[in-house]
């Protein structure tokens, strides 16, 4: 599984939404949102400043997670940012590759 982190921000009808259900009963949605996707929720946290909500999924692949950005982000009430997270582990495997790569003027 792949990990992402998506940062939310409610628009106008999200935060409405928010106040009428509340925090856990949109942890539950964005619990059966993963679901359906084969993945799950790892911990999800509302915060203060520019982003509402942080949520660490755990997918099968990259098309899981475009698949999630989609369905959030058409339903206008909430806008999404999706970052993709690579362990220690991965880091050290693409250190170790040597892709051909020229930087411009050189």
């Amino acid at each position: 599984m792949a990990k992402y982190m998506i940062q939310a921000n409610y628009l106008d009808d999200g935060v409405e939404g928010l106040m009428k259900e509340g925090g856990s009963s949109r942890r539950a949605v964005v619990e059966k949102l993963a679901g359906s996707l084969g993945g799950k929720v790892e911990c999800m946290y509302y915060a203060f400043g520019d982003t509402d909500v942080f949520v660490i999924l755990d997918l099968p692949d990259n098309v899981s997670a475009a698949a999630a950005s989609l369905v959030t982000n058409a339903s206008g009430a909430v806008a999404t940012h999706t970052t993709v997270l690579l362990t220690p582990e991965e880091m050290d495997e693409a250190a170790k590759r040597t892709p051909a790569y020229r930087p411009p003027g050189a």
